[in-house]
């Protein structure tokens, strides 16, 4: 239910702060008061979008915020589902900058444009003369059979069904799309398979390649020089080993008469030892270093068959090109298991097919069986409001197969005249049938939903006098069961009000500014007298209008 309304820098609205109650509310006022814009104020904070030409003040931001009372509505799930708070009262919040930004809150949380519209929606339907065309629309009147049916659990689970189903249409025909491609590609990628599986690559084969063939190709020069140093290590009479032999033995001799020159002696001997060492892997070397010609053909011809491969591949090294195998290996290991894939999805499919279609009959004939109860509380409700001649047929055919809304399609046809056969309402009903028919069947619907708040924008057009009075007891019986507001030029709806609500405009230093405010019983009296009398109150006016007000 909508406690309060504050508006700041709102087209003519500068600050507005304005609370509501339970019951049938009413808001009155002269033709360019203002009434539509507050509606447009509201209809800002349960989720429309919204631009810089509502600032009345350019140089600051516009400010709307509502706040709602939401205990009883079962909204807790939509909370925990948003990661908000919940709480018995909730705050709804837009906010518009100067550079047409528009921030959207929930008790003071920055939340997304689409969370605030969801919650909205939970709240509050506003209704406007616009809003007559969705009587026409196939969604909107299924949507008052499941509302009737009361099939709305129903209908969410079997939106849950069909996304299900339809996505998994989709992945089995992505799958199918895919299986197509791999059998088309099959051939090639087994080639490329089969060139880098025969050339059994290993990692860092490249590079062992590359330094042998660079030995190879200055063999004769590593050899020559091998044999220098190792000559002059050991094989000439004034070799370093032959000197060093003998430097050790001269400085053991001394050691006996210095004490330090025993550790020196001792290094002079491991340095004896390592060049020893270094001498015996020369010569190993320079031994195993002999130029193969066939040796240095093949490897180069290997090295030119990665270095083909690598540029084939766009890569740059061995590590690259057998990941590529590995990958082209699962590739086609994937393509001998599409199938088995593809008929595992298509059993899914037909599986929940089967189940949606199962879902969408019992669905079916929980609205079908409604249908007779609609049509006759409608023309009852119809009767009521004047119509007497008036007749209305729910026209029902099912679908071959189930779609997002289930096998039904309906069809309101609608006559409001004795003699006048029945054809699709926008063809048959004028503005003031249309108003008094969806006032029957927002009433209607409204005493299964739950819906805190209803707010009809001049529901009366097109009536006046005693039916007036009538669409005003109507909307008082909605109010019983949940809050009603109601912007009107009539009256006798007027005089039915729990609460009377009044806008004006007034003309501040060459600006229009609206304003609104709850009227007191007097004030109620004079504002529906003037109704009564345009303007003028005569003392008969004065009298009806206590006697709307009594009754």
């Amino acid at each position: 239910m909508l406690q309060k309304l504050t508006i700041e820098n709102y087209v003519l609205i500068d600050h507005l702060e304005i609370e509501f109650h339970e019951g049938l509310s009413v808001i009155t006022g002269e033709t360019g008061a203002g009434k539509s814009i507050l509606l447009g104020a509201l209809s800002l904070i349960v989720g429309q979008r919204a631009d810089t030409g509502v600032l009345w003040d350019t140089s600051r931001k516009c400010i709307v915020e509502g706040t709602f009372l939401i205990r009883d509505y079962s909204l807790e799930s939509f909370f925990k589902n948003n990661e908000l708070d919940f709480d018995e009262t909730a705050i709804l919040r837009r906010e518009i900058s100067q550079n047409g930004k528009s921030r959207a809150f929930i008790n003071d949380t920055p939340i997304h444009l689409a969370q605030l519209k969801e919650l909205g929606d939970k709240l509050v339907n506003i209704h406007s003369q616009n809003d007559i065309v969705t009587l026409n629309e196939t969604n909107f009147q299924l949507a008052v059979l499941d509302n009737y049916a009361k099939t709305l659990g129903d209908i969410q689970k079997y939106h849950t069904l069909f996304s299900l189903y339809i996505q998994l249409t989709k992945d089995l025909d992505e799958l199918v799309q895919t299986e197509i491609r791999s059998r088309q590609e099959k051939d090639y990628d087994r080639f490329l398979f089969d060139e880098l599986e025969v050339t059994a690559l290993k990692e860092g084969e490249q590079e062992e390649i590359e330094q042998r063939l660079e030995i190879l190709a200055h063999a004769e020069e590593i050899k020559t020089n091998l044999y220098k140093a190792s000559q002059t290590l050991s094989a000439i009479e004034s070799s370093i080993l032959s000197q060093l032999s003998d430097l050790v033995n001269n400085i053991r001799h001394l050691s006996r008469f210095h004490k330090e020159l025993t550790g020196i002696a001792e290094r002079l001997s491991s340095n004896q030892i390592d060049l020893k060492d270094i001498n015996s892997e020369i010569e190993r070397i320079g031994q195993e270093i002999v130029f193969d010609p066939a040796e240095s053909e093949t490897l180069a011809n290997r090295l030119d068959m990665i270095y083909r491969l690598e540029k084939k591949h766009a890569v740059s090294s061995v590590r690259d090109l057998i990941q590529i195998r590995q990958g082209l290996e699962k590739k086609l290991l994937d393509v001998f298991t599409l199938d088995e894939r593809i008929e595992e999805l298509k059993k899914q499919v037909r599986h929940e097919s089967e189940e949606l279609s199962v879902f969408a009959g019992k669905i079916s004939m929980k609205r079908k069986k409604v249908i007779p109860a609609i049509e006759n509380n409608i023309v009852s409700l119809l009767v009521k409001l004047g119509m007497p001649d008036a007749k209305i047929l729910v026209e029902h055919t099912t679908l071959e197969e189930p779609g997002k809304d289930g096998i039904d399609r309906v069809r309101f046809l609608f006559s409001a005249n004795k003699g006048v056969n029945l054809d699709e309402i926008s063809r048959i009903a004028s503005g003031g049938e249309l108003s008094r028919l969806m006032l029957s069947i927002k009433s209607l619907i409204s005493q299964n939903n739950l819906l805190p708040t209803i707010i009809f924008d001049e529901i009366d057009s097109g009536v006046s006098g005693e039916i007036a009075g009538k669409v005003g007891s109507i909307l008082r019986k909605m109010a019983g069961t949940m809050q009603v507001i109601v912007i009107t030029h009539q009256p006798q709806i007027a005089g039915k009000g729990d609460l009377h609500y009044l806008v004006y405009k007034i003309n501040e230093n060459n600006v229009a500014r609206t304003y609104m405010k709850l009227l007191s019983k007097e004030e109620r009296i004079l504002e529906i007298a003037k109704m009564l009398s345009n303007e003028k109150v005569t003392e008969s006016a004065y009298t009806t209008a206590k006697e709307l007000l009594t009754n």
